[in-house]
């Protein structure tokens, strides 16, 4: 016998949140943990996301990174909450509020990749047509409710972004030391997603030989075979590092990258503004050197 041995319960079908309607139901036991939480840690992981996404908001505002990358990691704020009210009550409106707003969330980086150096109204267009691929997506995902729409097209959106930031990268990023930073930070990002992303695929195919395996420890040592809830954890970190990746990428792209550096705080990568005062400057000049070409051009049409 496991010291400090603690037997599962048997698994209800229903608790305080009634009988699931969701139509997944993953391999963590049903209200055994407590009677108002049908999977507990899968429910309670979710805080590593929100407080990265928390975090990631707090050091965009703080060092005055475009408001792209706060709406971006508001978004994943949204998924965090989302995902733990669906695995606490398995209700199916909840699965939405944690599946739709993984798709939305990776909209932005998405658009803001792809709109690099285009005109304003290219970049209209280009949000334009991924506001109505995702408005698409919603409709044929919410009338055949079938998981694997949202998971493969989760997938491509990632996939696309990748691509694009290591074209970007290899472009626009000439000083080796950053080069460096940035490739670090996307190895290590996508590299825990997957193994997630693994532990995900362990947690369907192996259910019951986990099961098994927990109520032979009980609790609380069988909690470290809930995959699903490790792949909280380790795809939060990877997309906070993916979203510190694009932050940075972001200062080369737009020519700030004087005014920032790459630092570490609490073990976590920031993009951490050296010179708010030069910067505000910078941002200054480049807006009304924008007005004047504009004005320039309307003289010019008239």
């Amino acid at each position: 016998m496991w010291p400090f041995y603690i037997p599962y319960p048997p698994e209800q079908k229903d608790g305080f949140w009634g009988v699931p309607t969701s139509t997944i139901d993953w391999c963590e036991e049903n209200y055994v943990v407590s009677p108002f939480i049908a999977e507990a840690l899968n429910t309670t992981t979710n805080s590593v996301f929100i407080a990265l996404a928390l975090f990631a908001i707090y050091h965009a505002y703080l060092n005055k990174l475009e408001t792209r990358f706060i709406f971006t990691a508001f978004g994943f704020l949204l998924v965090g909450i989302g995902s733990w009210l669906f695995h606490m009550t398995l209700r199916y409106h909840f699965q939405l509020l944690d599946e739709l707003p993984m798709i939305y969330a990776t909209c932005i980086p998405f658009w803001s990749l792809f709109s690099e150096f285009k005109s304003k109204h290219q970049s209209a267009l280009i949000g334009l047509g991924i506001f109505m691929s995702a408005n698409l997506l919603t409709v044929i995902y919410l009338y055949f409710r079938d998981p694997t729409i949202h998971q493969v097209s989760y997938a491509i959106l990632n996939g696309l972004i990748i691509l694009k930031s290591i074209k970007l990268n290899l472009k626009y990023v000439h000083d080796e030391k950053a080069r460096t930073q940035l490739n670090k930070t996307a190895i290590f990002g996508v590299g825990i997603f997957l193994f997630g992303y693994f532990l995900w695929n362990l947690d369907i195919h192996l259910c019951d030989l986990l099961r098994s395996t927990r109520h032979y420890v009980g609790m609380p040592f069988g909690f470290l075979t809930e995959f699903h809830g490790w792949w909280h954890i380790l795809t939060g970190t990877g997309v906070y590092y993916s979203l510190v990746y694009e932050e940075y990428l972001r200062c080369f792209l737009t020519g700030t990258e004087q005014y920032y550096e790459f630092s570490w705080i609490w073990g976590l990568p920031v993009v951490y503004c050296i010179d708010k005062p030069g910067l505000e400057r910078a941002r200054a000049i480049k807006k009304l050197k924008l007005e004047d070409d504009k004005f320039i051009k309307n003289n010019k049409q008239e």
